[in-house]
């Protein structure tokens, strides 16, 4: 009988949760390591980025705290730039890194960046099938029923499709960052080169996160290939 649990394709899988290990190690080391390197300014990740709102005349987003470990993220159905506890009150480089990105983030959504735009509208399909893609694949597999593993695929293509338009917004958010960074005056040149490593090894996740998408989708494709053989 087929087993889609037990084959080799699980490599695949195994590859990108590696990736995504290593990708995530990185990205914590690293803020760590810039985290004990103070901005010469003592401005706080909360003050950069309501200074970086102002500078661009947006006062309608709010600048909050929430809870967590790089849990930073803007909302823009609230109109909130949330900063995590390790960068809310620092003054590290590394924080002013993260709290400039997701003020990026913020100007991109006012000045409607394309990408954005697509990963947005792909968030209510990427989320069903980043959840039931897969399931959807195993029943089809199951019962011998192609028009439903195809259904799953395309599924989980979505979630795919959305791991892959992340990639610009997030690059060009943290390019957005540290530009307005040195041209705002809010850190120096080897500052920034500071919070461009951590900014850099931020991207690489984002990267990471896609790679295992890609592998996990092609041993999807793997399996449906095999049963049609």
């Amino acid at each position: 009988m087929y087993g889609y649990y037990y084959d080799w394709t699980y490599i695949l899988v195994l590859i990108g949760a590696l990736i995504s290990i290593i990708a995530s190690a990185n990205v914590n080391a690293t803020f760590k390591k810039y985290s004990r390197q103070m901005s010469a300014r003592r401005l706080t990740g909360a003050e950069v980025a309501q200074a970086i709102l102002e500078r661009n005349g947006i006062y309608d987003i709010q600048v909050c705290h929430v809870p967590g470990n790089l849990t930073d993220h803007f909302d823009p159905r609230t109109g909130i730039v949330n900063l995590s506890d390790s960068v809310y009150s620092s003054t590290s480089v590394a924080a002013l890194g993260v709290a400039a990105h997701e003020c990026g983030h913020v100007l991109q959504h006012k000045t409607e960046y394309l990408p954005l735009k697509i990963r947005s509208s792909l968030v209510p399909v990427a989320n069903f099938g980043s959840r039931f893609g897969i399931w959807v694949v195993v029943a089809g597999l199951a019962f011998a029923m192609e028009p439903i593993t195809t259904v799953g695929i395309w599924l989980f293509s979505a979630a795919v499709a959305f791991q892959i338009v992340t990639l610009p917004v997030e690059l060009d958010a943290s390019r957005r960052a540290l530009a307005m960074l040195e041209d705002y005056g809010l850190m120096g040149s080897d500052e920034t080169r500071a919070s461009r490593k951590v900014l850099g090894a931020a991207a690489l996740t984002y990267v990471a996160a896609a790679a295992a998408s890609v592998l996990q989708l092609a041993r999807l494709l793997i399996l449906r290939n095999r049963r049609r053989d």
